[in-house]
């Protein structure tokens, strides 16, 4: 069976889905997998970005991360997605690269396509499960093959519990206030064991 490829798409401002994709990444990785750690393209105006201190060391840092294009979901057998919540809603960024995939949604590309999700937000009630809800009605529409972590790995039960997808809490000092690194990786080896299944029954 051929490896796995996995796109791993986020958006960060102040670093917290970076990290996790980061830690996606080495467990797919560990898992045999082939990833692209991608990020979607800033929109926000420089003048907000500078005005924040710790938003624009995250954006200098991560200056040299690729940027997803609809090329990178066409390449990949499965697909997770890290995100902050907005309101309970994806990031503008995230939606606005999400809406640019009308041509493969057209040709087909996202059937079957393995997809996951990851979030994060400022309180414990601050709209996680809305915004991975809200990517997952994407998800839908494409047609995909949805892998969420469910209660699938002990993990999930020390992380917050989210049977949706990942999710952490970040305080007011930038910190993650549960430790989610081995949900994280579970959410991400389970991804990449699902989509080898999927390769597999079709013939990949």
């Amino acid at each position: 069976m051929a490896s796995v490829k996995l796109a791993i798409i986020y958006y960060s401002s102040t670093g917290t889905n970076y990290q996790m994709a980061q830690w996606a990444s080495d467990a797919a990785k560990e898992a045999g997998a082939e990833v692209k750690l991608l990020k979607v393209q800033e929109l926000a105006p420089e003048a907000a970005i500078n005005g924040n201190p710790a938003w624009k060391a995250h954006v200098d840092a991560t200056k040299n991360v690729p940027v997803a294009t609809p090329a990178d979901l066409d390449w990949a057998d499965a697909i997770i997605f890290s995100v902050p919540t907005r309101f309970g809603n994806v990031p503008s960024q995230m939606k606005q690269f999400l809406d640019t995939t009308g041509g493969l949604w057209a040709q087909g590309k996202f059937t079957n396509k393995v997809v996951s999700a990851m979030a994060s937000a400022s309180n414990p009630h601050g709209g996680q499960e809305a915004t991975l809800l809200a990517l997952h009605i994407t998800f839908f529409h494409w047609g995909a093959i949805m892998v969420p972590p469910g209660y699938t790995d002990p993990s999930a039960y020390t992380s917050g519990g989210n049977p949706y997808g990942t999710s952490v809490t970040v305080g007011q000092d930038g910190k993650m206030v549960e430790d989610v690194q081995a949900a994280v990786k579970a959410q991400a080896k389970r991804t990449v064991t699902v989509a080898g299944w999927v390769n597999q029954g079709m013939g990949k």
